[in-house]
């Protein structure tokens, strides 16, 4: 295998004229530069300059590796360039993961921030089940995910969880509802009722298994439903009623009454999953930034609608 810093050795050589100029602007001895070029020949197996009265010339084979030798100085240039580009986040690629809920709250407006800043940059955006996202950083597939997550569990090694945001539940019950007029209502007020269900096995329903059982109760889920609107609309034809999270309730049916939970409050906790590895760029710190940004505004909408 050729080697490449003897090979540019071998360009200056060429484009100087003579072993001493091409010493002089490398920096090194005439006697190292000779070395190196004789090293390079014994690699290519043949000569590769010819002696001209007091300077050198290349030959065919010294033509040819000088002609790449070039293209390689400026593929590196490139790179250190694409390098540079990419360290300080004016170029390059972010995976960035999420789940539905977390998309038009937190995603949406921080990538309009992202882009705004790093134009150069773009983000490779995948809609996952809110259970996944953590395995795909974990695996190295993307660079940030938004997830639900526990604080008391561990994530893994080179992973960094950042919080964003706690998204308590509310009941959401028919307008006719006993518990309609209610300021709030004691979560085991509820124990007898007829649910619906609004959420997959996984991060967001174990909040109201786990307040649920607090409270003394299991909920009788007579009805399924993984999508928050499909869920309200059972609830508002007198079905059941439901617990769902605030950033869920963003377009609340009209015939639904939302009431908050106490004794206790189901909540969720919603975190950046980010590589440690990734924290480095630019790019990557000032999406974090933005998502904690619309997390604020995103908590007090929620807040808002109680």
């Amino acid at each position: 295998m050729l080697d490449v810093r003897r090979l540019q050795v071998l360009r200056a050589v060429v484009t100087s004229g003579t072993v001493t100029a091409a010493a002089a602007h490398l920096g090194y001895t005439p006697s190292a530069v000779s070395q190196q070029v004789a090293a390079l020949e014994r690699q290519a197996g043949t000569a590769l300059l010819e002696r001209v009265g007091r300077g050198v010339r290349p030959t065919a084979a010294g033509l040819l590796l000088t002609e790449h030798a070039a293209l390689i100085s400026s593929a590196v240039s490139r790179a250190e360039t694409a390098l540079a580009d990419l360290r300080a986040g004016r170029t390059g690629r972010l995976s960035v993961r999420y789940f539905a809920t977390a998309g038009s709250t937190l995603v949406a407006p921080a990538l309009a921030r992202l882009r705004a800043a790093h134009p150069g940059v773009r983000a490779d955006l995948r809609l996952t089940d809110p259970e996944d996202p953590l395995q795909e950083v974990l695996r190295g597939r993307a660079d940030l995910a938004v997830v639900v997550h526990p604080p008391t569990r561990e994530v893994g090694e080179g992973v960094r969880l950042v919080h964003l945001l706690d998204d308590p539940y509310a009941a959401v019950l028919p307008a006719g509802h006993r518990l309609a007029g209610a300021a709030s209502v004691d979560l085991h007020e509820l124990a007898a009722e007829q649910w619906v269900g609004s959420e997959p096995p996984g991060p967001c329903l174990q909040p109201v298994i786990d307040s649920c059982a607090s409270a003394g109760f299991s909920p009788d889920f007579v009805i399924q439903s993984e999508d928050y609107a499909t869920a309200q609309g059972f609830v508002a034809a007198g079905l059941g009623i439901g617990l769902m999270p605030g950033l869920g309730l963003r377009a609340p049916h009209p015939e639904v009454v939302i009431r908050p939970v106490r004794n206790p409050e189901p909540v969720r906790v919603i975190s950046a999953a980010v590589r440690v590895t990734a924290m480095e760029r630019p790019a990557l710190r000032d999406l974090l930034a933005a998502l904690r940004e619309a997390a604020v505004g995103g908590a007090c909408d929620a807040a808002g609608r109680r």
